[in-house]
């Protein structure tokens, strides 16, 4: 019952705020929408790295298992 509690409290109690670090919100907002797509899209690119390195880690793994399983 606690837990549920605790649930909603957290769900319920958060608010919308701004999650940009203050140099990349000076940087697009003084710049153009080049330069806030440049940003956006330098985001997606470190954002994915590690999604890849995971995927190819649980491959190798399920590979090396699968091999070593009969």
């Amino acid at each position: 019952m606690k837990k549920t509690i605790l649930f909603f409290i957290f769900i319920f109690s958060t608010y919308i705020t701004n999650a940009q670090c203050a140099m990349c919100k000076a940087v697009v907002e003084n710049g153009g929408q080049e330069m806030a797509e440049g940003i956006n899209s330098g985001i997606t690119y470190l954002m994915a790295f590690p999604y890849i390195l995971v995927a190819l880690l649980g491959y190798v793994l399920y590979r090396y298992k699968k091999q070593y399983k009969n």
